[in-house]
């Protein structure tokens, strides 16, 4: 008769070993090092679809690009913090990559992301990203990530106070990428996402903020993950930082102080200039014309 204790024992222990193993394959005790640095890829040009709402219900869109081009690169851009914006109020743009660098996307391959909804957008490349990466080996891999890179990527973002965003994850070559940039962070936005122009954003978009390297943001990088994201497919998504322009407008103020600060010296150099000299009224009035173009100007 046989020893069903002892056969059980046998059993949970080979179940234990086999779970054991795929945990530690999925890249369980992986290490993971975040850096700032040069980015893990170069301009690349995108497929994808724009959605909003939760984190978890993007998981169909990357399938459905997967099948179109299995071949390619999977991405996820996501814009929004699950934990200070509510989930159906969530932003992200999903898909494949389709060309990196100088390289070129078949039309017909174009035209079969085209006809199933698919927009195309192309991201530049900068000089300094907060990067990491993690095995991509099985699907319990993109929950292990979620658990293991973003809590390092928030704490050393945030104790250097590094403004980057928006987070991107790309699905490559049995790894998982994830980068967030920290120059040019608006022309990562799709085009879903960018308002109207002002006269404002034509100065702040020049990249006075850019900080080619350890850009600071005085807003923090507000980086946060959501328990929500481990429901979604195979290739999944992150939890986003900060709101586009976080960074911008402190740049932006910065810039306003210091053209402010250089019409008040030139506004003084005036008077003091005018102190015990007599000045022809007609020069005064033409002066005077001329800096009230200027300054209206920069009003507007």
């Amino acid at each position: 008769m046989p020893d069903w204790p002892y056969l059980c024992a046998i059993g949970f222990v080979f179940i234990s070993f086999i779970i054991a193993a795929y945990l530690i394959y999925s890249g369980l005790l992986s290490e993971v090092v975040v850096l700032t640095g040069s980015p893990p890829i170069k301009k690349i040009t995108i497929v994808y679809k724009f959605i909003q709402g939760p984190y978890k219900n993007c998981g169909h869109v990357f399938k459905e690009s997967h099948n179109i081009g299995p071949k390619l690169p999977l991405i996820g851009v996501f814009y929004d913090d699950p934990q200070k914006v509510l989930g159906p109020d969530c932003r992200c743009a999903v898909g494949s990559v389709v060309s990196e660098g100088e390289n070129r996307a078949p039309e017909d391959l174009l035209q079969k992301y085209k006809t199933t909804g698919f927009s195309i957008f192309s991201f530049p490349e900068v000089t300094h990203v907060v990067t990491a990466s993690f095995p991509h080996r099985t699907p319990l891999s993109i929950i292990l990530g979620v658990k293991r890179v973003y809590p390092q990527l928030t704490q050393y973002i945030q104790e250097r106070r590094l403004c980057a965003h928006p987070f991107m994850e790309v699905y490559r070559a049995g790894q998982i990428l994830y980068i967030a940039p920290l120059a040019r962070q608006g022309d990562f936005y799709v085009p879903e996402l960018r308002p109207l122009p002002t006269h404002e954003d034509s100065l702040s978009d020049s990249d006075i903020s850019g900080a080619e390297s350890n850009s600071e943001c005085s807003l923090g990088s507000g980086v946060a993950l959501s328990e929500s994201r481990e429901s979604s497919l195979n290739r999944s998504s992150i939890r986003s930082g900060p709101e586009r322009g976080s960074c911008d407008r402190t740049s932006r103020s910065r810039s306003k102080e210091l053209i402010g600060d250089q019409d008040g010296r030139q506004g003084e150099r005036k008077e003091n200039h005018g102190q015990g000299e007599s000045v022809q009224k007609s020069q005064e009035v033409s002066t005077q014309e001329l800096w009230g173009v200027v300054g209206g100007g920069r009003s507007r």
